[in-house]
């Protein structure tokens, strides 16, 4: 029987995605013989845009990340009631947790960064590892204090085989268990020439992608200015009236390749975005984030690998983004970053495997 890799991944924006998909596809290439089953809430066309390994997709939830009134602004009551609703009968969750694993006879469990996986594995006695740049330990602290239930969440992590923190990432000195890890990231083509042609677009047209990261959110693209010779790629759903929107899905082309076509990125301090910006050499402007506690690192590590600016939504409503957009193309354009953490990983749980 060919071994059995169950891996967790977070609905809480799509940087968990980013993060593990390329792990997977290098798993894929190194053990083709690998079955994969992806538990997550993310929708099934999501992942496989970016896992290009064969996997069995179930819908799960191995956290809850935190509830979200906006893709910067954290309900601190609502996610401190759905926590304690998730960890209400903790010892019987993490029973069924350990039963379900035994029952998809998994061999491994490898969770970006759900608890209750690791929790039900370690029950179990199943190899287990988690990946990422945070954990819920720590955001929860962070939000709603030191209790029971930041307990709970620190054993899971605290008894995996493995905390392999990808860099950038939050310090996590209290884990006895981690081990850091280069950047990981699926870095795209630049296929500019095509895109211009796709879009009837001159040479010297600039092209700024616009992306908030997965969380349900939109910034007020209406009151942005017209700049002369700059278009925005923006996201259907967000029904952006302006005579300079490009809407994103009109583009046959995938995110990264999307990315790394474009003259800057507008987003979030988030994992996925900020990688894979630097890895393609293109610009970050940033809507602050200034109370969730993995902006700080993520921040520090792209200003040294990258060029970024932050704004303020209060700037991008006045129509300041011109002269911001016109600082950062002036600036020295920094040397892409070569993440090559996805191999490490891939490695790692390769020798586990065996």
């Amino acid at each position: 029987m060919h071994p059995h890799l169950v891996v967790s991944i977070s609905g809480h924006g799509f940087g968990h995605v980013a993060q593990t998909a390329p792990i997977l596809n290098r798993l894929h290439e190194r053990m083709p013989q690998l079955r994969i089953t992806v538990r997550s809430s993310v929708a099934a066309a999501h992942l496989r845009s970016r896992i290009h390994a064969p996997f069995t997709h179930l819908q799960s939830a191995g956290d809850i990340g935190m509830v979200m009134s906006s893709a910067i602004e954290v309900d601190v009551e609502k996610s401190r009631a759905a926590y304690r609703s998730f960890h209400a009968d903790w010892d019987n969750r993490v029973a069924e947790e350990a039963a379900t694993l035994k029952t998809l006879q998994a061999d491994m469990v490898f969770s970006n960064v759900g608890y209750l996986p690791l929790a039900g594995a370690q029950r179990a006695g199943i190899h287990n590892a988690a990946l990422c740049s945070l954990n819920w330990a720590d955001i929860y602290r962070h939000y709603c204090g030191d209790d029971s239930i930041t307990c709970q969440i620190r054993t899971a992590y605290v008894g995996a085989d493995a905390f392999l923190r990808a860099t950038p990432g939050m310090k996590m000195q209290d884990l006895p268990n981690l081990i850091p890890v280069s950047p990981v990231a699926a870095i795209g083509i630049n296929r500019r020439i095509e895109l211009n042609h796709h879009l009837k677009l001159s040479k010297q047209e600039k092209l700024v992608l616009v992306s908030m990261g997965g969380i349900k959110s939109r910034l007020s693209v209406e009151n942005w200015p017209r700049i002369d010779g700059v278009r925005y790629l923006v996201q259907a759903s967000w029904q952006a009236r302006h005579p300079d929107v490009i809407v994103l899905e009109s583009i046959p082309m995938n995110f990264s390749d999307l990315l790394a076509s474009s003259d800057a990125l507008l987003c979030k301090p988030g994992y996925g975005s900020f990688v894979e910006a630097a890895g393609s050499g293109v610009p970050v402007i940033y809507v602050g984030r200034p109370d969730w506690p993995e902006s700080p690192a993520l921040i520090e590590w792209l200003n040294r690998n990258g060029a970024c600016r932050e704004v303020s939504l209060d700037e991008l409503n006045q129509g300041k983004l011109a002269e911001i957009l016109e600082r950062i193309w002036g600036s020295v354009k920094p040397e892409a970053v070569v993440p090559t953490g996805a191999g490490q990983v891939a490695h790692w749980i390769a020798e586990k495997l065996a």
